[in-house]
């Protein structure tokens, strides 16, 4: 199968060489440390607490149980005492109720976490109540339940495995470590994949700018017919999942439609890598590959850390800064968000910290929009952002949504596009926020 092209795409330089040789290091929680689980930390309903005021938890153990069919749960990544139920402050800028937790320092395992050596008769339902349990969510920064994408309205149908290693954002280097060091990980658990859904074939997708990744996994899977690695040329937004299974299997999503619709289910990397730890070794998803890179970094590097702990205490551990940040982003340089305050948790769908000198980050001032249509050219869903964006500043939700602004898959492609510097993508996402919200 070769690969194919989808039309809107950008050539972006690609910034992985401070971190894409840089081996994974693991930070975990002191004594003394506090984590802080948002109880709402994925897409669907926030999970229900079960740990109390004065608890002493232990770590995989579940703290916090999933509500309603599309929710997830939330495990302890450490063993400590439960010392606040609070609204704080999360990533994205909302006050969420959480979970606090002061850590012991003592790493204690909850009895829970037992893995499963013999996984050959593991049925379909066994295995999706085991993910379900885990708390597993989207890796590729969506944050979707795991067991209710696995669990499609008609399994037979679905006749792709598409594991998504493409990694097209700047900077980001996590997905690419977690290939070449979880490679046993991941070929388990695409094995395990196609057994439970026996009518399907298995895609790996890994851009060319990971040679190293794009070779092993060849080798890896040379004998294998029902698996093919491909090798994609570096294009953006090649890892958001329409277009993702455009460039591979030349098939278009329906607009408002999901990849199952076409017998399609897509994994992040990192996903297919945690299937395989969860199931064997019994530990619930407890922490989080995150890269950190930017000019600012003192030691720029791929950080294995444990969920709720916070920003500046991975940033301070990692090195901390060797000049002044001008700007700060959580979640990449094309589709993140800048930060205002370190004393945040890693939580689920968290991957990137970047952090920028004033000449690097390089704001300039939003100009009025000339019609040139370039934001038109370049949106991967065909929409139309300039007239999306006038929607969103006069608050007419009702316009927005009948010129489809909730297809927008949020790329960031027409802001960075924009010769006017327009924040498109800012608008469009506050809109989206507030038709979420019922207005």
């Amino acid at each position: 199968m070769r690969a194919f092209r989808f039309k809107q795409r950008l050539h972006l330089e690609k910034h992985k060489g401070h971190t894409e040789d840089m081996r994974m290091q693991v930070i975990l929680p002191k004594e003394g440390d506090v984590l802080v689980y948002p109880l709402q930390q994925h897409i669907g309903a926030p999970a229900k607490p079960l740990a109390g005021k004065g608890d002493r938890v232990l770590l995989g153990e579940k703290i916090a149980e999933a509500t309603g069919h599309i929710s997830a749960n939330i495990h302890s990544g450490a063993s400590g005492t439960v010392v606040d139920i609070k609204k704080a402050l999360e990533p994205h800028g909302n006050y969420i109720e959480s979970i606090v937790i002061e850590a012991d320092g003592l790493m204690e395992e909850h009895p829970s976490v037992k893995g499963m050596e013999d996984t050959y008769n593991l049925t379909r339902e066994s295995f999706l109540e085991i993910i379900k349990e885990a708390g597993l969510v989207g890796l590729g920064g969506a944050g979707f339940p795991t067991h209710v994408k696995l669990n499609p309205h008609d399994p037979d149908k679905i006749e792709y495995i598409l594991v998504n290693g493409a990694e097209c954002e700047p900077y980001h280097t996590h997905d690419h470590r977690v290939m070449l060091e979880k490679s046993g990980n991941i070929r388990e658990s695409l094995d395990l994949l196609l057994r439970l859904f026996p009518y399907s074939k298995g895609i790996l997708a890994i851009e060319t700018n990971k040679m190293e990744s794009v070779m092993l996994y060849k080798k890896l899977f040379a004998s294998n017919d029902r698996v093919e690695v491909i090798g994609l040329p570096p294009t953006y937004p090649q890892g958001s999942e329409k277009q993702l299974i455009e460039a591979c299997i030349k098939k278009q999503v329906p607009m408002g439609g999901l990849p199952s619709d076409i017998g399609v289910i897509v994994l992040n990397i990192s996903t297919v890598a945690s299937i395989d730890a969860i199931i064997r070794r019994g530990r619930p998803m407890t922490r989080r590959i995150m890269t950190l890179s930017g000019d600012a970094f003192a030691k720029p590097g791929n950080y294995e850390a444990v969920l709720g702990m916070s920003y500046k205490t991975l940033v301070e551990r990692a090195g901390g800064f060797k000049l002044r940040p001008f700007k700060i982003m959580s979640g990449g340089a094309m589709m993140g968000w800048a930060l205002f305050d370190l004393n945040i948790p890693i939580i689920k769908t968290d991957s990137v910290i970047l952090a920028f000198s004033e000449k690097v980050a390089n704001i300039q001032e939003e100009q009025p929009c000339i019609r040139c249509a370039k934001c038109v050219e370049y949106c991967p869903m065909g929409l139309l952002p300039y007239e999306l964006n006038m929607l969103a500043l006069e608050d007419n939700y009702d316009g927005f949504k009948k010129l489809h602004g909730m297809a927008c898959v949020e790329c960031g492609s027409c802001s960075y596009i924009c010769p006017s510097k327009r924040h498109l993508m800012q608008s469009i996402l506050m809109a989206r926020g507030g038709v979420r919200r019922g207005f």
